[in-house]
């Protein structure tokens, strides 16, 4: 029963997520022989003033 637990930063679309979504979902089922209604993918968008590499947020960097 994977539980796959994503951060991203915000800002890509309603679609892109779901694409990603189901190739997550599909790397599980091919890597992992993970049935599909066992698979739990879950993706937490972040907003860039919340999110910091080399003490610096993706907002400040932009």
């Amino acid at each position: 029963m994977p539980l796959i637990d994503i951060s991203i930063a915000k800002g890509r679309s309603e679609q892109q997520l779901r694409s990603f979504i189901a190739a997550v979902h599909q790397a599980a089922v091919d890597t992992v022989d993970a049935a599909d209604e066992n698979i739990t993918v879950i993706v937490r968008e972040v907003e860039h003033e919340h999110w910091s590499r080399g003490n610096q947020t993706i907002a400040e960097r932009r």
